[in-house]
């Protein structure tokens, strides 16, 4: 239930920003502009604590007149004096009067009391500025930065014409207010906000983190404003002023956070919609680790400290209750009043204003000696910051020390790399550190294979122990046995824990990875300190077993960038390519830049997957029979029947049976919604197999699988007919933008698209590679959306066209035609986390909603547009002989190439003279 309210409060602060702001500064305003000194009429009954002291003392100055002309003492006053003077001593009643001594009282121990304070708030501010500053991100440590602005404002605020104190307080105010402020939560808060994609986004995580962080910082608020408060029952002055400090200090900072922190936060984001692009840090703020810790989980309050800071709470009630209300009749309370001379704000008041601001100036600008102190401090940090923060700790720079003396005798690739632990989390800069989540901890590996303790135990021992299923002494099973005991068992072979499913025997994929990578080191003949690099922990193996791979040592990871805004039937896409190949996404990406212009345009078809199987007969009659039964209507429902009763998505559209002596090679045409459908396919291609049997018992099946498919081999049939999903594109590139972004003309690439896709290929005989190199881009994107990287050799068949287009021919019309995409977003490798997040990128993750079928389309459509960008973008780097210097330039950045040693600079660019 209060999560909810702080939830709501949220929402409403982060949604309604500029209201939040503006009424709380119209609140500061009116704070600046309250006239405390100022009295009212006894009439209305409210005059002021300084009119009733004023009064009190007008009334002790004549009856000490009238008591002198008769030449006695007054009574009453001296007993008063007396018994006020004999009481325990009493605290300042009020901020806006003075306090009898307390200038008397700051004395040397006052001094280098309040310089420990003032040193220790400045050592602290530095502290939370360094953690912020690790962060890597200007902007949470602007807005860090502006929140204790703003909270030191108000306080001062506060203060000054609040409750009158006078403008001399500011020097301790202010860094009891900086030693209690924490940023840590400010921070944290900060990154979940800039981590959203939208303004709504933002108003939600800025809910969200009210909702977890509220309740607790409430709490936690309370509890320290109570136990702060009881310093104001101490009877020592300085400590009462010190105290009273704090607990406007802590008041202050809750409001802000709670109120002007959240709406500054949503306004924040909504003017960079306006020119400040964050979108830097937004992508890193999404990994970040501290928005990892703001889990549900991780934030639930921990009940018995709960229960204690509610003990508390009720204690401290109970101490203020008791100490503020049963004490305020007390006789010495009334003298203490009434002897209390009013706090005089203005210094003198003959003095002009001139002269108090000069005072002002001369006071703060004095240096004492715990200025002095203030000021060294202050001055060591900053050269602190400047000079050695950014230099490697200690601890990084020996084994950097160590690894220099060590490369110089061992091999560079038997020197371990140290990677640095001080890397920021949002840094803006590339950064060659390996990722401790994905990377195989070398030192852990190594720690977890030292010698066990004790040695091996029996064959038999171990095997009774594995196959032990008796749970009632708690022990028995894999988890009993040592990894050495395991191998023992796996070398001496048998049915009990054989290696190709030892995973499931274990029950333990890691691990029974981590004893295969053992075994299979051994059996090379290979150090295992060289499979250390390939990585194989902090992996969801589920959703690899019995789906896309046997017998796993690990996995390798392949950088994944993007291409892009890719504009394609008016909606952007940022398009997922992972590659080992230099320049291939940044020449994609180009190509993005270039047809984005006016935007591509898509046609795709669902042509159906493919299956073929090849069955004989006794004779060529007997087959001849069997093509006319299958092909004739009748026959072919019922063998649609069979097919489709095996899959809910799969669906028999068409049969093409060709024939080649007694054997018949009956090719299925099939929808597989959303899946790439080859397992599918295959299911009712084996069903429809049945029922024909069931006609001619003569048949022979041959093969499921007859290559008339044909999959993942250069085919005409494919080219022709199509498999998978035939998608065209389209796009028209104007001059200019031939002339800015690709540095050619139309004439240009026309005639080198004719000459080397049309030409080239036919000389070449190649089947459906009328392109530049769509088999590249193909490739990367099935690789990062989790596609069969096999697959690229059908999936490649592409017609790249080209054209000159208007009146003056100097737009480019330009076309693509894939008839064979095989492409899902269901099954095999999408299933996966990183592919799946790919899928993600673009939208197309998982099964359609309501129409199957769509998500597998819209991807066919999108990796035929990102072939469209790669093949504009190399066919303008032939013609302007730049495929060289890109890639010398990506791939081998230490070679400088020149544009004087490149021989082709003249070859294919006269192609624009010739027409």
């Amino acid at each position: 239930m209060i999560g909810r309210l702080f939830r709501a409060h949220g929402e409403f602060c982060a949604s309604h920003p500029w209201e939040v702001i503006v009424a709380l500064l119209t609140i500061t305003a009116c704070m600046l502009t309250l006239d405390k000194g100022s009295t009212v009429e006894p009439t209305n009954g409210l005059s002021s604590a300084s009119a009733t002291t004023a009064a009190a003392a007008a009334a002790a100055n004549s009856a000490g007149a009238a008591s002198a002309a008769s030449g006695t003492q007054p009574p009453i006053i001296a007993s008063t004096t007396s018994s006020a003077t004999s009481s325990r001593h009493r605290p300042c009643h009020g901020w806006g009067q003075s306090c009898d001594g307390l200038e008397a009282e700051y004395n040397a121990a006052d001094v280098i009391l309040m310089t420990i304070v003032r040193c220790t708030a400045v050592l602290y501010c530095y502290y939370q500025f360094c953690s912020l500053h690790r962060l890597g991100s200007k902007y949470v440590l602007g807005i860090a930065g502006l929140f204790t602005f703003f909270s030191s404002f108000i306080f001062t605020t506060a203060i000054i014409k609040f409750l009158g104190s006078d403008i001399s307080d500011l020097k301790d105010a202010l860094f009891v207010l900086l030693l209690v402020i924490d940023l840590s939560n400010s921070g944290r808060l900060a990154q979940l906000a800039l981590s959203g994609s939208s303004q709504a986004e933002v108003t939600q995580n800025i809910a969200r983190g009210l909702e977890l962080l509220g309740p607790t910082i409430t709490l936690d608020t309370i509890v320290e404003v109570l136990l702060v408060g009881v310093g104001t029952l101490s009877g020592v002055q300085r400590l009462e002023v010190l105290c009273m400090f704090a607990v406007l200090s802590v008041l202050v900072n809750y409001v802000v956070f709670m109120t002007f922190y959240p709406a500054c936060l949503s306004l924040i984001f909504d003017l960079s919609r306006n020119g400040v692009d964050i979108s830097a840090v937004r992508e890193r703020a999404k990994g970040s680790l501290l928005l990892k810790s703001l889990t549900e989980e991780e934030q639930k309050a921990n009940p018995v400290l709960q229960r204690v800071k509610l003990i508390m709470t009720t204690g401290l009630m109970i101490v203020h209750i008791y100490s503020r209300v049963v004490f305020s009749n007390s006789d010495y309370d009334a003298v203490e009043k009434t002897l209390s001379p009013p706090l005089n704000l203005n210094v003198n008041n003959n003095r002009t204003e001139s002269g108090e601001i000069t005072d002002i100036i001369i006071k703060w600008l004095t240096m004492s000696a715990d200025h002095i102190v203030i000021f060294i401090v202050l001055i060591a940090l900053v050269i602190k910051l400047i000079f050695f923060d950014h230099r490697d700790t200690l601890p990084n720079q020996l084994p950097q020390s160590t690894t220099a003396k060590a490369s110089q005798t061992t091999p560079l690739e038997e020197v371990p790399k140290q990677s640095p632990n001080h890397t920021p989390l949002f840094s803006i800069e590339e950064h060659s550190s390996t990722n401790a989540s994905t990377q195989t901890d070398v030192v852990s590996v190594r720690q977890r294979l030292r010698a066990p303790a004790r040695p091996p135990r029996p064959l038999q021992e171990c095997l009774k122990l594995l196959n032990s299923t008796d749970e009632a002494d708690g022990i028995g099973g894999a988890s009993v046995l040592s990894d050495e005991e395991i191998i023992v068992i796996v070398k001496a072979g048998g049915p009990h824990c054989p290696l190709y499913k030892i995973e499931s025997v274990l029950d333990d994929a890691e691990r029974g990875i981590r004893i295969r990578r053992q075994l299979i080191a051994e059996r090379a003949k290979l150090p295992l300190s060289r499979l250390e690099v390939l990585p194989y922990e902090h992996f969801d193996y589920r959703k690899v077993m019995n789906a896309c791979c046997e017998n796993v040592l690990g996995y390798v990871p392949i950088p994944v960038g993007y291409a892009g805004p890719l504009l394609l039937d008016g909606e952007s896409y940022y398009v997922p390519m992972a590659t080992t190949e230099g320049a291939l996404v940044a020449s994609t990406n180009r190509g993005c830049k270039a047809l984005s212009v006016r935007g591509v345009r898509s046609v795709v078809e669902d042509v159906g997957m493919t299956r073929a199987p090849c069955v004989r007969f006794p004779s060529v009659a007997r087959a001849s029979e069997a093509k006319k039964w299958i092909e004739s209507d009748e026959n072919y429902k019922v063998v649609k029947t069979e097919f489709d009763s095996t899959s809910r998505f799969g669906r028999l559209k068409e049969c093409h049976i060709a024939m080649d002596g007694p054997q018949l090679y009956i090719r299925f045409v099939a929808l597989t919604g959303d899946a790439m459908g080859m397992n599918m396919v295959s299911k009712g291609a084996e069903m429809a197999l049945r029922c024909i049997k069931r006609q001619f018992p003569d048949m022979q099946i041959i093969s499921l699988s007859g290559n008339f498919c044909c999959d993942k081999k250069p085919a005409a049939i494919n080219w022709i007919k199509g498999r998978g999903k035939r998608v065209v594109t389209e796009c028209t590139i104007s001059a200019a933008t031939l002339r800015s972004v690709l540095k050619t003309d139309a004439k240009t690439l026309v005639e080198c698209n004719k000459l080397k896709n049309m030409s080239g290929s036919a000389m070449a005989g190649s089947i459906g590679g009328n392109n530049a190199h769509a088999a590249n881009m193909v490739t990367a994107v099935f690789l990062a959306t989790g596609q069969d990287p096999a697959q690229n050799v059908t999936s490649s068949n592409c017609s790249t066209a080209m054209e000159c287009w208007n009146e003056n021919s100097e737009d480019l019309y330009m076309t693509c035609t894939m008839p064979s995409l095989e492409v899902g977003t269901v099954g095999g490798g999408t299933g996966l986390p990183g592919q799946g997040a790919c899928l993600d990128l673009l939208g197309v993750r998982g099964a359609h909603a309501t129409h199957p079928g769509d998500n597998a389309r819209k991807l066919a459509q999108i990796v035929c547009a990102t072939v469209m960008a790669g093949e504009l973008s190399l066919m303008a780097a032939l013609v302007n002989s730049d495929l060289v210097k890109s890639h010398m330039r990506h791939n081998r950045s230490s070679i400088a190439v020149s544009s004087a040693n490149n021989p082709l600079n003249v070859t294919v660019s006269s192609c624009s003279t010739i027409s």
